[in-house]
Order: structure tokens, then C-alpha cells, then sequence
């Protein structure tokens, strides 16, 4: 790669970073939240789980369109391929192939549904749609995280409530 298309691919993987976490904050941190006060824990959590998959598919759809690595997540990728003679590349490889489940469940977690079945699929920069078992990872991580996250709002929430009652009576 030639310093220009260092400077590209910096830009662009700045830019992707930029879009996904003002994204990921303004549906986490504040739609999720509002959303869960108003309708409550279950039709919140519904409405919050369809909103959620809208969006994952949304963001899929314009990454397979677009073509282009934007979150560094075909890079990432291409660790589980590593196959040099460097202990920690082989570690990291390692570690990217043998634990498919634990990584499903941190990235669903700690992530989206996106991010997981964009991780999951086989193949790098293929951006070639979702098949049936990219599918399943989809769904199955749309209701892990939305799931965690549904409660985890609510318990946030709740404990606000509390603390706020306890303070002001």
C-alpha cells in the first residue's frame, strides 16, 4: 500500500467509526431508553427489537452495496487466516477459529446484529448478501442483544426511579 492509500483507508475506517458510534450512541442511549419508559419493558422491548433488526438490516444492506470495509471488520477477518510464522498473529488466529459461539454471543453483546453476522459470515469482502445460516446468526443475535439490552435499559431505569423517589420522596 502506498502512503496515499494509507491516508484513505484511515479516512474511511475514521468515517465508518464516526457514523456507527453516533448511530449505535443516539439508538442506545437515548431512543432505547425513551422508548422503554413510555411503552414499558415488553411492548418497548418489541418495538425496540423491530426498530433494532430495521436498522442491522439497513446497515447490511448498504455494506454489501457499498463494497467497502468501513468498519474494519473484513480485516479483522482475515486474522482467522493467518497463517505466518509471528506467536501473536497465531494466537489471535487461534482464537478467532476455535470459539465461533463465544464470540457470537460477546459480539451480539457487546455490539449489534451487524457487526455479528457481518463477523460470522464465511468468506472476506465478498459483500454478497446473507444466506440461510448468515440469516439464523442474524436473527438469533437480534434477539440475544435486544434481549440484554431490553433489560439492561429497564433495570437502568428502574434503578433511576428508585434512586429518584428515595431522594425526592
Amino acid at each position: 500500500m502506498t502512503m496515499s492509500s494509507y491516508k484513505e483507508r484511515a479516512a474511511e475506517l475514521a468515517i465508518g467509526f464516526s457514523a456507527n458510534s453516533l448511530l449505535s450512541i443516539s439508538f442506545d442511549w437515548f431512543l432505547y431508553p425513551a422508548v422503554i419508559f413510555w411503552l414499558g419493558i415488553v411492548y418497548g422491548g418489541a418495538v425496540m427489537t423491530l426498530f433494532s433488526m430495521l436498522a442491522c438490516i439497513g446497515m447490511m444492506k448498504f455494506y454489501d452495496w457499498s463494497k467497502r470495509d468501513w468498519l474494519g471488520i473484513e480485516a479483522v477477518k482475515g486474522l482467522r487466516e493467518y497463517r505466518g510464522n509471528k506467536r501473536a498473529g497465531k494466537l489471535i488466529a487461534w482464537a478467532l477459529t476455535k470459539g465461533d459461539l463465544v464470540v457470537f454471543l460477546i459480539l451480539s453483546v457487546n455490539l449489534d446484529p451487524f457487526i455479528t453476522t457481518t463477523y460470522m459470515r464465511h468468506g472476506k469482502n465478498q459483500y454478497n448478501g446473507m444466506g440461510k445460516r448468515d440469516w439464523i446468526i442474524f436473527i438469533s443475535s437480534v434477539v440475544i442483544s435486544n434481549a440484554y439490552w431490553t433489560l439492561a435499559v429497564f433495570m437502568g431505569i428502574t434503578l433511576f426511579e428508585w434512586g429518584w423517589k428515595a431522594v425526592v420522596g
